[in-house]
């Protein structure tokens, strides 16, 4: 893994050029084994990378790379997992290579075929080539915006990076708060691409390449899209029964765990013992010569702790395992560093176990393997069938019977009902155990207030709703990919187009931004085996009611886990990475809490209404309400205003 970072220009290169070596020096975090620049001023051109070696560890790996007669170099930062088969076809056109690369097979596969060399790259990837034959950059990103590439195109200047500090570092680029991406933030708890923080900063999407040369800017999608219309609720979704459907979901999970394990560096997994990470961990297992080396992190919080069932499936699969327990006071120590790691206001809080956990495991090995996308494809958000349950279900009430349920559970005091469930949850079926309650019933409170499946949606997932972002900051949310992700799928069944509205929004803008900044700022590389495009692919035309039985989702998934380790490891409630915020708000992190949201700096700031979140911290300080996601998301943001602006 790598940083990218590099430059066009018809009128600022003696500035940019000096800019360049600082700018790629503020990446050194994702790539601290070796540097390298290239720079044309006659074309007005700069490239800048940092190496993480992972293969051929060689100089002969080394970036920029050129070509054979030097006129076209390449940046790149990822893996491509099929780069031996594509060089042997590439040999076979006439092409000779020097290293034991991927990045030279990328090189050459673009000289062979042009952009059309995007499609028959299987893996992660951002890449940069300056093509010194037409004097043009090209930039690409894979197909699920799995590796980042940030870009900013303001007065005929295009400068990219692999975060936004690799273009902040460069003279003469504004700061310019982009205003309309606020209420965004507040409502979905990160900033949707292609926007970013800034004003002439952007995303490039995932799937989407990007020219630009003295004459012309354009951006163009080259990913084929997985279409998930043919998926229906029958067996007529993909050939043969279930145990068909497993056997042939086993074979191809195997092949992409496999290709995903080459490396020359030490390589690992990370285990929290839920579903997903458990089956990358078992098939790796299940192919190595060698027992896998597995690592988890716990706290002493059991309600937030996964690691002794983590521990359990390692043992089960007679894994290396490794855990670390970690205190409230390592946690909070981290909080700090967010937004330096992060760059823009980001407000998962399992960034910090994401962290932690990714400190931990780099202290062992250089590459590891994890269950990231396994959610967004085998239907194993809770929100998910809880959405179609509102929409088929309670929205079929007669309207005055749903408002007044509606309003009715609104007056109940959420600690009431999280105790009252406390007491029934021996005694509930295993579908309506949830980690995290609060939650969850908060989130089915909101959802009662909306009809149609899109507004249903929206509830479940934002942190402020429409009007309430409009009061807190006087803008409402601008539309974004949630709503064009919606209106793509209009025919699409309902758990099929959830996934794919969370596969083009939350996944590519949250989880794997998430993964990506908090593994690459200790410099390890995090693999994700169940992202491979062969098993999205087949993942997309699997039928809804394999991937959803009996109340529960990743039924497939579950399946085939039971071919490895018992049932028992796995089937019990979802609880994600998650922390325990609600009760850190109300302790270690109050004073800090109460610093950046005094109503005096607010006042200052003039972005929001003041009364309006002292009433949130007072609710949530004095435990009339749970808004601990909110308060996290207004604590990262001021952190990070601190930090940047």
């Amino acid at each position: 893994m790598c940083g990218i970072t590099g430059f066009i220009t018809n009128n600022q290169f003696e500035s940019f050029s000096r800019s360049l070596p600082s700018a790629t020096a503020s990446l050194a975090h994702r790539g601290p084994d070796d540097s390298g620049i290239y720079v044309d001023s006659s074309a007005g051109v700069g490239l800048g990378h940092c190496r993480l070696s992972i293969l051929d560890l060689s100089l002969l790996g080394h970036q920029p790379m050129a070509s054979d007669d030097a006129r076209v170099r390449i940046v790149y930062n990822g893996e491509v997992y099929n780069f031996k088969v594509l060089r042997k076809e590439l040999e076979k056109a006439g092409h000779q290579f020097r290293s034991d690369s991927d990045t030279e097979v990328i090189l050459k596969a673009y000289l062979e075929w042009g952009t059309e060399c995007l499609g028959r790259f299987t893996g992660m990837f951002a890449l940069a080539i300056w093509d010194g034959r037409c004097r043009r950059l090209f930039l690409a990103r894979d197909q699920l915006g799995i590796k980042p590439l940030y870009y900013y195109h303001h007065h005929g200047n295009l400068i990219f990076a692999s975060e936004l500090k690799g273009i902040l570092a460069f003279d003469g680029i504004s700061k310019t708060l982009d205003t309309g991406a606020v209420p965004l933030f507040l409502h979905y708890q990160y900033i949707p691409a292609p926007r970013t923080i800034y004003q002439h900063i952007f995303k490039l999407l995932p799937g989407h390449f990007l020219i630009c040369d003295s004459e012309t800017f354009r951006t163009c999608s080259w990913a084929m899209t997985p279409n998930a219309s043919s998926r229906r609720s029958s067996l007529s979704g993909i050939p043969g029964s279930e145990s068909a459907c497993l056997d042939q979901l086993h074979e191809i999970l195997t092949q992409s765990v496999s290709d995903q394990m080459v490396s020359d560096v030490p390589l690992g997994a990370l285990l929290s013992g839920g579903i997903d990470s458990s089956l990358v961990a078992a098939i790796m297992q299940q192919v190595s010569s060698r027992p896998v080396r597995t690592f988890s992190i716990g706290f002493r919080e059991s309600k937030f702790n996964e690691a002794p069932w983590a521990a359990k499936v390692a043992a089960c699969l007679g894994t290396c395992h490794t855990e670390l327990y970690v205190t409230s006071k390592d946690a909070l120590s981290a909080i700090p560093r967010l937004p330096e790691i992060y760059d823009e206001p980001f407000a998962d809080a399992s960034a910090i176990p994401s962290f932690l956990v990714s400190q931990l495991t780099r202290s062992h090995v250089t590459v590891a393997l994890s269950g990231d996308g396994g959610d967004e494809q085998f239907c194993g958000y809770t929100r998910y069938w809880a959405t179609r349950a509102m929409a088929t279900g309670f929205q079929r009430l007669p309207g005055p019977l749903r408002t007044w349920l509606y309003r009715s559970l609104l007056l109940v005091p959420t600690p009431f009902v999280e105790n009252l469930y406390t007491g029934l949850l021996p005694v509930l079926p295993s579908a309506f155990r949830s980690a995290n309650f609060p939650d969850k019933w908060q989130k089915l409170i909101a959802q009662m207030g909306h009809a149609d499946l899109q507004s249903l949606y929206r509830a479940s997932v934002c942190l402020w709703d429409r009007d309430e972002v409009g009061r807190l900051t006087g803008r409402f949310p601008e539309p974004s990919r949630f709503e064009q992700a919606f209106d793509r799928t209009m025919d699409w069944p309902v758990l099929s187009r959830l996934m794919r509205v969370d596969q083009q929004t939350y996944l590519a803008d949250a989880m794997l931004v998430k993964v990506d900044r908090a593994s690459m700022a200790v410099a390890l590389e995090i693999r994700v085996p169940l992202l491979d495009q062969r098993v999205v692919e087949y993942a997309s035309r699997i039928p809804e009611e394999f991937l959803f039985q009996k109340g529960q989702g990743k039924h497939i998934l579950r399946r085939l886990l039971s071919r490895f380790i018992p049932a028992a490891l796995f089937e019990r409630p979802k609880m994600g990475f998650a922390i325990p915020v609600s009760q850190w708000l109300r302790g270690e992190l109050k004073p800090m809490l109460l610093d950046y949201l005094a109503e005096g700096r607010l006042k200052g700031e003039g972005l929001f209404n003041p009364s309006l979140i002292a009433a949130t911290v007072s609710d949530h300080l004095s435990g009339r309400a749970n808004h601990p996601h909110r308060l996290w998301a207004l604590l990262m943001w001021e952190m990070w205003r601190e930090k940047w602006l």
